[in-house]
């Protein structure tokens, strides 16, 4: 095989390969020779029929079988000797569109290779890791919530007046131009006011009511409600107040541990400390990786795939757009056009993706079968009744497969640098912590406000 470079700007490269006819040619006549061995041919012994007739029965559809094993082939051998590897699909085609038997094969290869990436010294790294220690008020703060969201409701004094928050039950039924409708009418409904529960304005009617009372409730449909028949009409509804209640509050004792599924109140104070520290150590770890990858793409640079990062644009771009009007219409990631900052973001990932992918190839770091697998059964979670399903389904899909690999994969990697890394633990409060994962997310805002530019 003759192979003359058409083209070496920054990553990209171009070649013109040429097959000579002769090794097309032998080829042809291998298969020819392999299927000789099983071909019946009506005057003539299995296996004796002439390579001629053969050929002439065959030889377009072995032709087209040759041509591509060979183009394949001498993609394959070039990559091998020269060590590069593309960022994307190679673009490959047969330069003579009228090639015919006997003629050399010229074949176009073109492609943009990886970048060299450079060796880092990770111990050079100079990093903050926020650390917060769960205090017992922390404990005590989410116990009450827990106590709140388990309140009951009991009957107020005689004639007191429902107030926002409080618990009225009520009969109802509901009538548009004086005709019931369905699912417009209920009995002993436990209804807690402000809660958002009924449609608005519903709720506010309510305030003031004493047990006993009856009362027209007038309100309007959404336009956007989700039953058409009824989006955008005025109503009435027919109220009896039956009861009003006011919130008690449960009292954090055993009897409260007990609704949660535990025995006693320490129980539920060790699961609740054992929460908080998994979530201050995840939000520590986020920041602390955050400033990583910040340290590494302003220290490490390297050449760039231009089709990746433009690519890596577009789906910048597309997602944002998504996230910002979720109800319009969608364009093909191809045709958007990408912003400045969607490209600087897109750079940044490119990069990024590539260190930590040659760091990782480099240092032999992989994702096992039993984390990918323990990955896949948490998605899966999220799908009740369903998990064997998809969990099925994603084990089959190799797309989906890379999609959660990917993650697991950049977070091994950064572990491992993190090991090498000059990491001081900063001792920091629960209101610290947060305040500096709400500025990450703000620093962040401008990519998003991108997508509506």
């Amino acid at each position: 095989m003759q192979v003359v470079e058409t083209k070496s700007e920054g990553l990209a490269r171009g070649y013109a390969l040429t097959l000579p006819a002769a090794a097309l040619n032998d080829k042809i006549n291998e298969k020819l020779m392999a299927a000789r061995a099983e071909v019946q041919m009506k005057g003539f012994r299995k296996g004796k029929a002439p390579l001629p007739l053969l050929k002439k029965m065959f030889g377009k559809s072995i032709l087209g079988e040759v041509l591509q094993e060979s183009v394949d082939g001498a993609v394959r051998d070039h990559f091998e000797s020269t060590g590069d590897r593309p960022a994307l699909q190679p673009d490959v085609k047969i330069a003579n569109e009228n090639f015919d038997e006997g003629q050399d094969l010229q074949v176009e290869l073109a492609y943009e290779k990886l970048p060299e990436v450079p060796d880092h010294d990770f111990k050079t790294v100079a990093l903050t890791r926020p650390v917060a220690e769960v205090e017992d008020g922390a404990v005590t703060e989410a116990l009450q919530n827990l106590a709140d969201n388990a309140k009951d409701y009991e009957a107020k004094d005689e004639g007191a007046a429902a107030e926002d928050g409080d618990q009225v039950v009520i009969d109802f039924i509901g009538r548009i131009d004086g005709e019931a409708f369905d699912g417009g009418a209920g009995d002993d409904f436990p209804l807690v006011l402000g809660s958002g529960q009924f449609i608005p304005g519903f709720e506010e009617q309510l305030t003031g009511v004493t047990a006993g009372d009856a009362k027209d409730v007038e309100v309007s449909f959404p336009e956007d409600y989700q039953a058409e028949a009824l989006a955008g009409k005025a109503a009435v509804f027919e109220v009896t107040v039956k009861e009003v209640k006011g919130p008690k509050a449960a009292e954090i004792d055993d009897e409260l541990a007990k609704k949660y599924g535990v025995d006693d109140l320490d129980t539920l104070k060790s699961q609740i400390k054992e929460r908080l520290a998994a979530e201050y150590g995840s939000a520590s770890r986020g920041l602390v990786k955050r400033q990583l990858l910040d340290a590494l793409d302003e220290a490490v640079k390297f050449e760039l795939p231009a089709g990746l990062v433009d690519i890596e644009s577009k789906q910048i771009a597309h997602q944002l757009q998504r996230e910002e009007k979720p109800d319009a219409p969608m364009a093909d990631p191809a045709e958007i056009e990408p912003t400045p900052e969607h490209v600087t973001l897109a750079e940044r990932r490119v990069r990024l993706g590539l260190f930590l992918a040659e760091i990782g190839q480099r240092n032999e770091i992989e994702v096992s079968e039993q984390e990918l697998n323990q990955a896949v059964f948490e998605r899966a979670r999220q799908f009740p009744g369903q998990e064997k399903m998809f969990f099925d389904a994603v084990r089959e899909n190799q797309q989906m497969l890379q999609q959660i690999r990917a993650p697991l994969f950049e977070d091994k990697v950064v572990d491992f640098i993190l090991e090498l890394a000059d990491v001081t633990d900063e001792p920091i409060t629960k209101d610290e912590l947060q305040k500096r994962l709400e500025a990450l997310d703000e620093e962040d805002a401008p990519a998003a406000e991108a997508a509506e530019s």
